[in-house]
């Protein structure tokens, strides 16, 4: 289900993001305990690809609401263990490319391996600064998944995100509600959709979309203001 919110209504990324993405299997964790899991790049990988994950996570629905055509060029940004990298490459096909983007070098590491391993030649895999998600051209778009309340700087990312945006493209920001929830960050640790809208209308970007199919997240795309 999908509510179209017009040109009429008012992503994502760092000048700081702190940490890679947060809790995503079906534990409900505390801050300490997900400071904990960031420590160990094996626990961590095993939560973000817990099986239990897509029963809420729903990634194949998130893939087919995206509507990627094949040629797409899409950063991942915290892309993690490649859990949406490898779908979206599958998604916009040979003559596609998709960035998977990361600040935790253990990742990228574990990321470089799987996509060699599937013999994937359209995902390129890329360490970022935390300012700066360091991408070699222009995306169609940015995908950022459970990452968006780590940022520590918005606004300033915001306008990275302009710069690497092609003309009409656009940012997704999936994240789970500020309450509490049987997965994911504690409520204090979340951005609450308001905000998040918020902060977008403030860094130039306009609410188009909205999917709401996800039990326990937003799913809002955003396009940049003209002028």
């Amino acid at each position: 289900m999908s509510q179209d919110l017009g040109l009429g209504v008012c992503l994502c990324l760092t000048m700081a993001v702190a940490a890679p993405a947060p809790a995503q299997d079906t534990t409900p964790r505390s801050h300490a305990e997900m400071h904990r899991l960031h420590q160990d790049p094996k626990a961590y990988i095993a939560m973000l690809e817990d099986p239990g994950r897509d029963a809420y996570q729903r990634p194949d629905q998130v893939i087919a609401a995206l509507a990627l055509r094949p040629g797409e060029v899409i950063a991942d940004i915290g892309s993690g263990s490649g859990y949406f990298t490898l779908r979206l490459a599958k998604s916009v096909g040979e003559t596609g490319r998709v960035y998977g983007v990361d600040v935790d070098p253990s990742m990228v590491r574990y990321l470089n391996r799987r996509v060699r391993a599937a013999g994937l030649r359209n995902v390129h895999v890329l360490l970022a600064e935390p300012d700066d998600p360091l991408l070699p051209e222009p995306v169609d778009r940015f995908l950022i998944v459970d990452t968006w309340h780590h940022i520590e700087n918005p606004a300033g990312y915001l306008d990275r995100i302009r710069a690497s945006l092609e003309p009409g493209g656009q940012v997704i920001v999936i994240d789970f509600k500020k309450q509490d929830l049987p997965v994911g960050p504690p409520p204090e640790m979340k951005v609450a959709r308001e905000d998040l809208i918020a902060q977008m209308s403030a860094g130039g970007f306009r609410l188009v979309q909205e999917h709401t199919f996800l039990p326990y997240q937003y799913f809002l795309v955003f396009e940049a203001q003209a002028g």
